[in-house]
């Protein structure tokens, strides 16, 4: 294998902030800020979707996307009249 050509692989914490939810796990991402966690001290990665906070493993329903993609595209482009 070459050398200097691979991202340092090590310990980062996942953190789902609207679910409270905290994970540890191996990564390449990196990220400036720290959080203890279990003892130590990891750099943190803010997820927006986690197992405890998807509704096909919690149960329940979540709106994410607050604007909408239908209206943010309706907005940028507005409509000129039907093309044929």
């Amino acid at each position: 294998m070459k050398k200097d050509i691979h991202p340092t692989y090590r310990q980062v914490v996942f953190r789902d902030r609207a679910a409270g939810y905290a994970f540890r796990t191996g990564s390449t991402l990196t990220s400036g800020e720290l959080i203890d966690f279990e003892g130590d001290r990891y750099p943190v990665i803010d997820v927006d979707i986690s197992v405890a906070s998807h509704p096909f493993w919690s149960g329940r329903e979540r709106i994410v996307d607050t604007e909408g993609r239908v209206e943010r595209f309706r907005r940028r482009y507005p409509s000129s009249g039907a093309r044929r």
